[in-house]
């Protein structure tokens, strides 16, 4: 029997990833549950965690290592997942659209950084 793929993940990793995952869920209006469900998902929210990965990866710099740890995939997947975005950043809207969710993950995710909660 073969067991699931985990591997602990920080507080503050699960945090930054939860965040991109309801930014994409809120974009795209999947459901952040479906974006991050175990198993095979329904073309809409596959998509949708794609783009999560990918934005995880590019923003934050993450090794596609880290990445899969935080979604619980392999690095493969994190890395087919990048590489299915990256084909369809060609789509002027598509591009635009990642861009900006990227964008949008900057601001909240250095705040702690900034003394703010202190």
């Amino acid at each position: 029997m073969r067991e699931a793929y985990f591997v602990p993940v920080g507080q503050t990793d699960r945090i930054k990833a939860d965040l991109a995952v309801h930014l994409v869920a809120a974009a795209f209006g999947v459901p952040a549950e479906r974006i991050m469900a175990r198993g095979r998902a329904e073309p809409m929210a596959c998509h949708a965690r794609r783009i999560a990965i990918y934005i995880v990866h590019v923003t934050y710099g993450w090794t596609l290592e880290r990445v899969g740890h935080v979604f619980r995939v392999n690095r493969a997947t994190a890395g087919t997942a990048c590489r299915w975005v990256e084909d369809r950043r060609e789509e002027p809207a598509f591009d635009e659209t990642v861009e900006r969710l990227g964008e949008s993950l900057i601001w909240p995710s250095a705040a702690p950084a900034r003394g703010l909660l202190a």
